[in-house]
């Protein structure tokens, strides 16, 4: 499979979905990217950015699961259907952006006042801020540095005009990174 072919796509076929906001998700996508990259941030966390909400393009969930109570995981499947093609740094940044939401609510008091609405929404369903614990477990992961700034490109990429490079820019920094191709069994292994 070609990766960066398949992220267009979804970015093509699902990226005009809402997700709470005023703007559309593959939108506070590509703001997440640009203000990586406005902070000189390197190639590996511009792409994490850009990439962060992938789970949400591939799950085609209702747009208003965390409303219900539900949580989609959309970290979980974004990192993991990614994760063959790119290297752990910017898996973690996508996987990890969640969890860094509910270490910042823990750690910083004033951080979840600055949270859009469905931020604060769905980090009821996301597990709340973290316990001593989790804090603790997730200092302890060797990109989660990373992933607390993805979570802060995460909330300043919404937005309602903002202008910006286009999806095919960061498509060629995240070209940059593709490690591998999944192994597709022959017919004499299948």
């Amino acid at each position: 499979m070609d990766i960066i072919a398949f992220i267009k796509q979804q970015f093509e076929d699902n990226g005009h979905v809402a997700y709470g906001e005023h703007i559309s998700m593959g939108e506070h996508m590509l703001q997440s990217a640009y203000y990586a990259e406005q902070k000189n941030s390197s190639d590996a966390i511009i792409t994490a950015a850009l990439l962060h909400d992938f789970g949400h393009l591939i799950l085609e969930l209702p747009e208003d699961i965390a409303e219900h109570g539900i949580d989609g995981y959309h970290e979980d499947v974004g990192a993991q259907f990614l994760a063959p093609y790119f290297p752990k740094q910017i898996i973690d940044g996508i996987a990890l952006h969640v969890q860094a939401k509910r270490y910042l609510c823990a750690v910083k008091p004033k951080y979840h006042g600055q949270l859009s609405q469905a931020s604060q929404d769905s980090l009821a369903v996301q597990g709340g801020q973290m316990n001593a614990q989790e804090i603790a477990e997730f200092e302890q992961l060797p990109f989660y540095k990373d992933a607390l700034q993805v979570r802060l490109f995460d909330d300043l990429g919404k937005n309602l005009a903002l202008e910006h490079p286009d999806l095919a820019y960061y498509l060629r920094i995240a070209q940059q990174f593709v490690t591998n191709k999944p192994h597709v069994l022959s017919p004499t292994e299948a």
